[in-house]
């Protein structure tokens, strides 16, 4: 299953306000998907050292810290990539 291009990423708030949904938390609502994508994101979710609050270069450099095979940076720039067309949409 590929990243649905359709998924939220805006939810309201108690004011009744969009706010945005943060990277990590969008990554993980594709955890099912069998892609690598979805790979990335069930390795996010197990990893409680995950630098959630760290922009695409931080995440990038924690996974080539830890020998991220290659295909897993590519998943990750893709997946913010595909984050960063909705935030725009």
């Amino acid at each position: 299953m590929a990243v649905s291009p359709t998924a939220p990423l805006r939810r309201w708030n108690d004011a009744g306000m969009h706010r945005t949904q943060g990277f990590t938390s969008w990554l993980k609502t594709h955890a099912k998907d069998q892609s690598a994508i979805g790979d990335l994101a069930r390795d996010v979710a197990a990893d409680p050292d995950w630098p959630s609050r760290r922009q695409l270069s931080g995440q990038r450099e924690y996974l080539e810290e830890r020998g991220a095979i290659p295909a897993a940076v590519e998943a990750l720039e893709r997946a913010w990539e595909l984050y960063e067309a909705r935030q725009e949409g």
